[in-house]
């Protein structure tokens, strides 16, 4: 698939490449996302902390892109996502950089929370395609524009969107976003249907498919309930595989809400676990309490760039 450099450009000028349609021109300004029309990452290099079969021995070749569409308090990457932290790159860079990674034995190239520069990145991805031979996945929030998701069609190989919240009212809380589930359940169906179902190598790598993340927050068991059962109902079965993280821990700004700063227990992970269990949500990967560690999060020091 080939992109016209020119309208992608134009996209820049009115944003409207996310749920929060801000108009800004980013040629001038920053829009919500806190960024302008230039390429900027905090960090690429091979990432081990993915799920096994995105991780595998190597590691995910995983480029931490500066912005973020959601204002989540507890972000653990918030010195990227929500500070500014990064370094602009030109798109010959970027290429060099992924191609890099696959040449240090990356299982993946991982765009991690890209969609602020996707008409950066189409034409990036148009040019190293031809001389690719892993996969590319599409790390995200959950929080996407199925127009704008389209525009990846072809390109994608995975898609790991979270899938945060169902209530309006602690998406608004925690994240700013209280239409974020009318947004995020309609992406997620977006990316399954330009997958199809999850296609594995003879080593369990994920060549192909929807990995869909929750994570379980403090005293949200409830919510997390209701984000399971919409999945057994909405989603056909077989159709994606699921994540159930129990790595929250209380970064950034969680210490202004104290009902989430802390981490989860293992009654209230095990209470998620079971009812995803009981609904048949059996593909996929649970996580130990001990990844609820602040030494998972990569440090943001430009490494790779």
């Amino acid at each position: 698939m080939t992109t016209d450099l020119s309208t992608l450009q134009v996209l820049y000028q009115d944003c409207t490449l996310c749920p929060r349609m801000c108009h800004a021109d980013r040629r001038a300004r920053p829009g919500v996302c806190g960024c302008g029309a230039f390429l900027t990452a905090a960090r690429a290099a091979l990432h081990l902390w993915e799920e096994p079969c995105l991780s595998g021995q190597g590691g995910s070749g995983a480029v931490f892109f500066s912005g973020c569409t959601l204002k989540c308090c507890y972000c653990q990457n918030y010195p990227i996502s929500q500070e500014g932290l990064g370094k602009i790159l030109t798109q010959e860079r970027l290429e060099e950089i992924l191609l890099g990674l696959q040449e240090q034995g990356a299982q993946n190239i991982d765009l991690i929370t890209a969609t602020q520069f996707l008409p950066s990145l189409l034409p990036v991805l148009d040019r190293i395609r031809p001389h690719l031979h892993i996969p590319i996945v599409w790390n995200c929030s959950g929080y996407e524009q199925t127009e704008t998701l389209r525009m990846l069609d072809g390109y994608i190989d995975i898609y790991l969107p979270d899938l945060k919240y169902f209530s309006p009212d602690t998406a608004k809380k925690y994240s700013g976003a209280p239409d974020y589930f009318s947004f995020a359940s309609k992406a997620v169906k977006e990316m399954i249907r330009q997958t199809g179902i999850p296609v594995f190598a003879s080593d369990g790598s994920l060549q192909k498919g929807t990995l869909i993340r929750h994570m379980v927050l403090p005293g949200q068991k409830e919510d997390s309930a209701r984000i399971l059962e919409w999945m057994a109902d909405s989603l056909p079965k077989g159709s994606f595989l699921l994540s159930l993280l129990s790595q929250y821990t209380p970064f950034f700004r969680a210490k202004d809400y104290p009902e989430i700063n802390r981490r989860v227990t293992s009654y209230e992970y095990k209470k998620v676990l079971d009812k995803a269990l009981a609904l048949g949500l059996n593909e996929g990967f649970m996580q130990e309490r001990s990844s609820a560690k602040e030494e998972y999060t990569p440090p943001f020091d430009l490494e790779g760039l």
